[in-house]
């Protein structure tokens, strides 16, 4: 499974890209705060699932002035992000497939099929952001939303499945290596 990378440097790799969301993460914290607002609670979040053309023009009404810049920010920074978020969670899946116990082996496939599906949530991810960019910059198109919030939901079941079984996984493995 990671035929590309042996298993010293696989979880090295790992924690390296690890680190490097949860700064990625934090900078998405920092940036994003000031798009929550009364319209938008949740502020890049209630953005990205509002679904409707008059909701998403609230909410951008909501950030004008600085919160745009922070807006812009938050959406460039985001691509970043994704791209780390997909690689680590594609890695921490593999590593657990890779290492569950032999009892285990039935799950080990899905690790597979999940690291490619958080690979595909980042790519749902792109369509999102290109879709919330333009909303941004002042498109008309009343579809906009609509699709953002259609890729945001996948993105997200994706990742929380991929996540779970990251953390569910790390049990027996850890409980093996502890042998």
């Amino acid at each position: 499974m990671l035929g590309f990378l042996n298993k010293e440097r696989a979880v090295t790799v790992f924690w390296i890209l690890f680190g490097m969301t949860i700064l990625a993460l934090i900078g998405m914290q920092i940036t994003g705060k000031p798009l929550q607002t009364a319209v938008a609670p949740g502020g890049i979040i209630t953005f990205e699932l509002i679904g409707n053309f008059e909701g998403s023009q609230s909410i951008i009404s909501s950030w004008q002035g600085q919160a745009m810049i922070y807006a812009g920010l938050n959406m460039g920074l985001d691509f970043l992000f994704l791209t780390l978020y997909g690689l680590t969670i594609a890695l921490g899946c593999l590593l657990v497939a890779e290492r569950l116990p032999t009892q285990w082996s039935g799950v080990k496939p899905l690790g597979t099929w999940l690291a490619m599906g958080v690979i595909l949530a980042a790519g749902l991810d792109i369509v999102e952001n290109i879709a919330l960019i333009k909303l941004i910059m002042g498109s008309q198109n009343e579809m906009l939303p609509l699709l953002a919030k259609w890729v945001a939901i996948p993105k997200f079941i994706l990742v929380l499945l991929a996540l779970l079984y990251v953390i569910i996984g790390v049990v027996p493995v850890l409980r093996k290596s502890s042998r």
